[in-house]
């Protein structure tokens, strides 16, 4: 049976969330960022055309378009909105994947034995505009990578039908820019050999490719020939992520509980940041020698920053450890998940700290978690 996998991609999602509350903000050029010294987290299609895009520092945003109005960015409102959405696909969808806070997955693969699953995706796109008040585009095609394909070709504000027989007409002429698989480093050193098309890159020996990007080769091609057998994984939203150390010796080292709870942070961050996630509550757990448990929370704007999450942690464990008694366990865990990606969240952060932490993360993946960090936690952590 041919597949029917639908991608559907909210339009600029947190300007179409702050245009939603505020009205003046239409049709004016808009980014969402703060500070000068940090980034652009969206922008609007108006401010796209002077050049802004996400990621690029607000110094440099603001130089391209002074004109543009800056909205700190409000990630509470945008993760309600996000679950609205969500809620409204699950009361329709047979199986869905939420792979980010404004972009899903849905099989609809046998329905056109019932009903057309173009007909029905349109019907579904119409009701979430209408329920929600915001823009979507989507694609239905035979696999992820080419239903995604085609969200991206259909923006802004536009859906598209490609069937198995139209995958590679559709595909060939695009940019490999368009493929998920390729950044920019591989867009370069495709385009020193003369590969700049899908069209060319499915053409290449799977062995040649191989030999430029290693094992990732095989899979390029399979995908630039419209071939991708990832399912799509049902959606289960996580609640929290944790980590606990009983010590092997009770104690009242507030100094290397601190240290312990430093690394925890950091970790627990850098694991957020992997699987794309946010969090808003961050808590602390501590039990006495005498077994006595206590836990304290604390609510904060969604972030997976580690300087951020380990101050928190770190305040909340002073005002918890209130008696002059040794312990035996401290835990931390960050709850109340939703996803997004970790610039998504840096509003206030400078370009030079998320540099840091990019190159922080590509060393933990490389590795091992415990490969670098923060020296307030790292000896705790080995």
């Amino acid at each position: 049976m041919e597949r029917a996998i639908v991608h559907m991609d909210l339009d600029t999602f947190f300007v179409s969330c702050e245009r939603l509350v505020n009205s003046e903000l239409n049709g004016v050029p808009l980014i969402i960022g703060g500070g000068d010294r940090g980034v652009v987290s969206s922008c609007s299609y108006e401010a796209r055309k002077f050049g802004v895009r996400s990621a690029m520092p607000m110094k440099m945003a603001l130089r391209l378009c002074p004109q543009a109005k800056v909205v700190k960015g409000d990630m509470e409102l945008y993760s309600k909105m996000s679950h609205t959405v969500t809620e409204v696909i699950e009361e329709s969808a047979p199986l869905m994947e939420k792979a980010s806070i404004d972009e899903f997955y849905l099989d609809l693969t046998g329905m056109d034995k019932f009903f057309g699953a173009y007909k029905w995706t349109n019907e579904l796109g119409t009701k979430i505009e209408k329920e929600t008040g915001l823009p979507i585009s989507y694609a239905l095609s035979t696999n992820k990578t080419v239903s995604k394909i085609g969200t991206g070709e259909s923006k802004p504000h536009g859906h598209r039908e490609i069937p198995f027989l139209g995958v590679q007409s559709f595909l060939n002429p695009l940019s490999i820019k368009k493929m998920p698989m390729v950044g920019n480093a591989t867009f370069q050193l495709f385009s020193r050999v003369g590969i700049r098309t899908i069209g060319t890159l499915s053409e290449m020996p799977v062995e040649v490719l191989q030999q430029m990007i290693g094992k990732n080769g095989a899979d390029l091609w399979k995908k630039a020939n419209g071939i991708d057998e990832a399912p799509v994984v049902p959606y289960s939203e996580r609640k929290s992520i944790s980590k606990e150390r009983t010590f092997s010796s009770d104690t009242m080292d507030v100094k290397e509980v601190k240290g312990l709870i430093a690394g925890m942070a950091e970790q627990l961050a850098h694991q957020l940041r992997q699987e794309k996630w946010l969090t808003s509550t961050v808590v602390i757990k501590i039990r006495y020698s005498n077994f006595d448990t206590e836990t304290k929370q604390c609510r904060v704007s969604y972030t997976s920053s580690d300087h951020t999450l380990a101050r928190v942690a770190l305040e909340l464990f002073d005002k918890i450890y209130t008696r002059r008694m040794r312990l035996r366990l401290v835990g931390l865990r960050f709850t109340d998940l939703v996803h997004g990606s970790y610039q998504m969240n840096l509003f206030e952060d400078n370009a030079e700290l998320i540099s840091l932490y990019q190159a922080m993360d590509n060393i933990k993946n490389r590795f091992g978690s415990s490969a670098v960090g923060r020296a307030v936690g790292f000896d705790f952590l080995r």
